[in-house]
């Protein structure tokens, strides 16, 4: 190969930094996370038979869903395509419990893999961990049609399966962040994992145009097929570490590995110091705030498309639209809130502490707020797309406020840490599932709703005041504990030292 060729190979091979293919890659992956979870959160409406308010017959958990054949188009969906061509397609006989029922599901197996798949990425790394959930995620996806018209239970474990692999992706970043990513850029990172928000705003209106081309099941084989691609893509341009990656500079992995320094271990610690992480109150600040901040978020994004349906009476394009307007907001006011965080930190015009508390308050409270408005306007379409807007796009400083912190007080637990906080988290999303059902099964009205914006308010403010008693942004003295044994196993090394100097 000439030199010219060379040139031009080395050109195109540094025309973007590892880290930024990384945060490119990154913010795909969580687009592509929330796309496959809420994908059914809209197709479920055209799903399921209209003005079903209990089981069919005898029907009961195992029960087969309703299958028409021939003419009979009482349990069919019928939609028209702008070309004029009717689409026919099998709708379900289930009732709003068994409806949020399928829908809270997913938060079974989401909940068993948040901290083994926190530790796991300590321990064999993010990349790999956070990969195959999204890979084997996307394959459960392409099934799910399958899995609804061969059986009601089928369809449910499905669910519960594809929880179990997108429950270790997001503690999986963490670990991934604490090996790549500056202290002082950490913000900015974590606003990828936002881009799960972004995933949402278009996945929905998508999806609310393939339901009416093509059917609900044509989402599922879309986003499924694009997380294969995805998951390609991944495994193919990224790194467990600068140190084990092929194409990067020595320039780049000096300046991170001199930035993040002796914070985060070059070799994996051996073992969790719990005693002393359960017994931390930052710990515990950053489990409980998130819990109740996604408690309320959980139960806006599996809930929204039901409402506009149901109370605003928007059609399935409609739908799809406005439910992914509160979305955009939000990855909006997260890439913004991250980026004057780090600028605040690096000036040292506010601390750590004070930056993670000041954000996480913004972030909550206004929500928290906005849904007591949500009490007594909400019945008014206008106000409440735009009530959910504004809620949506503050809640979006998250990643500036205690989302990332577990990389500030403990970036070698990292991934632990927002394990136990998403488990906990996972319980209250499928509580908001029941919560919902429960309050609506048999009157589907605003006044019913009414009392779930009530209970929305309440957890939204009660986070940050946990946080802002309890919440700090020092690095912890646990973060680094005493190994137990010699560690000589090469499989531990990160990778072959940097030679610096010369």
């Amino acid at each position: 190969m000439s030199n010219t060729e060379k040139g031009g190979m080395h050109r195109v091979r540094n025309f973007l930094s590892c880290r930024q293919v990384l945060n490119l890659l990154t913010m795909l992956g969580f687009m592509l996370n929330y796309a496959l979870r809420v994908n059914l959160t809209i197709a479920i409406v055209d799903m399921v038979r209209p003005n079903v308010t209990s089981p069919a017959g005898n029907a009961t958990l195992a029960g087969n869903a309703t299958s028409l054949t021939g003419n009979s188009t009482s349990g069919n969906s019928s939609s028209l395509s702008p070309d004029g061509v009717d689409v026919y397609e099998e709708r379900f006989s289930w009732d709003t419990y068994q409806t949020n029922f399928v829908l809270g599901c997913f938060f079974w197996g989401y909940i068993l893999t948040e901290l083994p798949g926190g530790r796991l990425a300590e321990l064999i790394g993010g990349r790999r961990v956070f990969g195959h959930s999204m890979l084997w995620a996307s394959l459960l996806t392409l099934i799910t049609p399958l899995a609804a018209h061969i059986n009601y239970v089928v369809l449910i474990v499905v669910r519960v399966v594809l929880g179990f692999m997108l429950g270790a992706s997001w503690p999986a970043i963490h670990p991934v962040a604490a090996v790549w990513i500056p202290p002082m850029e950490r913000s900015k990172f974590m606003s990828n994992m936002m881009a799960s928000s972004l995933g949402a705003a278009i996945t929905m209106p998508i999806c609310g145009f393939l339901i009416s081309v093509a059917g609900w099941a044509s989402v599922f084989y879309l986003t499924g097929a694009v997380g294969l691609l995805w998951s390609l893509a991944w495994f193919t341009f990224v790194y467990e570490t600068p140190a084990t990656h092929p194409r990067i500079s020595a320039e780049e992995r000096r300046e991170i590995e001199e930035a993040i320094g002796t914070t985060t271990s070059k070799k994996r610690p051996s073992h969790v110091p719990w005693g002393q992480l359960l017994c931390s109150p930052a710990v515990w600040a950053i489990i409980i705030c998130h819990g109740l901040a996604v408690f309320g978020f959980f139960t806006v994004v599996n809930q929204l498309p039901t409402f506009m349906s149901k109370i605003l009476h928007f059609d399935i394009k409609q739908n799809g639209l406005f439910s992914s307007l509160p979305y955009l907001g939000k990855y909006v006011m997260a890439v913004a809130s991250s980026y004057l965080a780090d600028y605040l930190r690096k000036r040292g015009t506010l601390s750590t502490t004070a930056t993670r508390k000041l954000f996480t308050t913004f972030a909550l409270v206004i929500p928290g707020l906005l849904m007591i408005v949500q009490v007594f306007l909400g019945y008014d379409a206008t106000w409440s797309v735009t009530i959910f807007s504004l809620a949506l796009f503050a809640h979006g400083a998250v990643t500036a406020g205690y989302l990332g912190n577990g990389l500030d007080i403990a970036p070698n637990f990292s991934g632990t840490i927002f394990g136990l906080a998403n488990t906990l988290s996972s319980f209250g999303g499928f509580l908001s599932t029941w919560m919902v059902g429960a309050l609506t099964y048999k009157d589907e009205s605003f006044h019913s709703w009414q009392i779930v914006f009530w209970i929305l308010a309440a957890t939204y403010i009660s986070g940050p005041i946990v946080f802002a008693i309890f919440g700090t942004g020092k690095l912890q003295s646990w973060n680094n504990p005493p190994e137990r044994v010699k560690i000589s196993d090469v499989t531990q090394e990160e990778g072959v030292p940097l030679k610096y100097g010369k």
